[in-house]
C-alpha cells in the first residue's frame, strides 16, 4: 500500500491540497513503513496562465466542479495514481469529488506532523475530518 501525504517540506501536512508542492509517498508492507518518496505535486500556481482561473465557474456548478476543475485535479493527482490514500488537511469540495472518484481513500485530518499521521493511520486510528457531519 502507498500513503501520499500532501506537504509542502516533507514533515508536515499540508492545510490546503492546491497551494502544496509536494507529496511525501510512504510504502508500507504488512503494516510496516517500507520506503519513502518525494513528489512534485503540481498546484493552484501551476495553472494560472490558463484562460479560466480557480476563481472562475460554469453559473450553477458549484466551485471546483467545473470540467476545468475537474481536469486540474486530475492533474495534480498524477503523480500519485500508484497510491491507495491521500491524506492532507484540507481540499474544497470539488477536490473531493474528484479523489473519491479516482477511487482513492482520502483522509482529511487536523494531525499536522506527517510521522504522527501515518502512526495512527496503521493504527486505524487517524482523526478523519471527512466524515464529520457539517
Amino acid at each position: 500500500m502507498k500513503i501520499a501525504f500532501v506537504t509542502d517540506d516533507g514533515e508536515s501536512i499540508s492545510a490546503h491540497f492546491g497551494r502544496a508542492s509536494y507529496y511525501l509517498v510512504v510504502e508500507v508492507v504488512d503494516g510496516k513503513e517500507t520506503g519513502r518518496e518525494m513528489r512534485d505535486k503540481l498546484g493552484h500556481n501551476h495553472f494560472q496562465n490558463e484562460e479560466h482561473g480557480h476563481e472562475e465557474h460554469a453559473a450553477g456548478q458549484p466551485h471546483g466542479f467545473d470540467p476545468a476543475s475537474q481536469s486540474r485535479h486530475g492533474s495534480m493527482m498524477a503523480a500519485i495514481e500508484d497510491c491507495d490514500v491521500v491524506v492532507c488537511g484540507g481540499m474544497g469540495q470539488g477536490a473531493v469529488f474528484s479523489i473519491q472518484s479516482m477511487g482513492k481513500d482520502l483522509r482529511l485530518t487536523d494531525v499536522g506532523v506527517i510521522n504522527e499521521a501515518l502512526a495512527l493511520y496503521l493504527a486505524d486510528n487517524l482523526p478523519n475530518q471527512l466524515n464529520l457531519s457539517h
